[in-house]
């Protein structure tokens, strides 16, 4: 095709790609329905996992939970149940890529092919670079980026095959912001977001469109991962509230959730302001928070 022409097409594409996300702002949100999908949900003991699971069984999906803690899990999984949903609990180790692999063929084998993959576990430790010790930088990466790896090459083969599925990425605003004492697991979460990013335009480019993919990108939440959080501007956020806006954006096949919206304008002011500018704003935040280990 001649170039002028591709240039117009072009043109002509990105304006009516404006005009129809303006008209969308005006229109009901059109929800898929979450009923009958085999949703597999890492880190699902606790926190964020915990609550996404209920939210699902709630809707009528079949769970399959995964967590290093097996009490944990196993409760998750009988408050699934209670409320009337099919869940199935496993003790897994997201540091342990042989027992993904291992475990994600028994759910095949035994369940069935999952088509909504929630890769939530995470670790964090909050430590500056240099008393952060290697082993605990291992950990960090094998389970907050390498395990999303191994999960999605389990269950991505049969979702190319019924050209159907989701695939979530829990990421984290440090994911798009240099956080000190955070080092290792900001650059951990900045590689989640990457993970995003390339795997929704990999399916893009392989033509599978009824993959859809979404990535969370949350301010600190109250999970008691990270200690007496305080922040002069964002309020540090609720389970519930996330989860509720994670649910959403699954439905309505949202690429990138940031929560609370105002990071999406953070995000923005990082790359447009000068550099001392966005220093400056960054200490006006004053975000404080203790040093603390856990695991989702």
């Amino acid at each position: 095709m001649n170039l002028i022409l591709e240039c117009l097409l072009l043109f002509g594409t990105i304006l009516f790609s404006f005009i129809e996300s303006f008209v969308k702002l005006f229109l009901p949100k059109t929800r898929k329905p979450l009923s009958g999908e085999l949703v597999l949900i890492t880190g699902a003991g606790h926190g964020i996992g915990k609550a996404t699971a209920l939210q699902f069984a709630r809707h009528g999906a079949t769970l399959i939970l995964w967590d290093i803690n097996k009490e944990g899990v196993q409760e998750t999984a009988s408050e699934c149940q209670q409320l009337g949903a099919k869940a199935h609990a496993y003790q897994v180790d997201c540091i342990k890529r042989e027992d993904i692999y291992k475990m994600a063929e028994k759910v095949q084998k035994d369940i069935g092919d999952v088509t909504v993959l929630i890769n939530n576990a995470g670790v964090v430790t909050c430590t500056d670079l240099l008393t952060t010790t290697d082993d605990q930088t291992l950990q960090t990466f094998s389970v907050n980026i390498l395990a999303h790896f191994w999960t999605t090459r389990a269950f991505l083969p049969a979702m190319m095959k019924n050209n159907h599925g989701h695939i979530v990425t829990v990421a984290s605003a440090a994911g798009h912001f240099g956080t000190p004492f955070l080092v290792d697991y900001s650059a951990s979460k900045f590689a989640a977001v990457g993970f995003h990013e390339a795997l929704t335009e990999e399916l893009n480019v392989l033509g599978k469109e009824g993959i859809k993919t979404t990535c969370l990108c949350p301010f600190f939440v109250n999970t008691g991962f990270v200690a007496n959080i305080s922040s002069r501007l964002i309020p540090v956020l609720e389970v519930e509230y996330v989860v509720d806006k994670l649910i959403d954006g699954i439905q309505t096949n949202k690429r990138m959730i940031f929560l609370p919206p105002s990071v999406y304008i953070s995000v923005l002011i990082k790359w447009l302001f000068p550099v001392r500018a966005v220093k400056a704003m960054s200490k006006f935040h004053q975000i404080k928070f203790e040093d603390r280990k856990k695991e989702d």
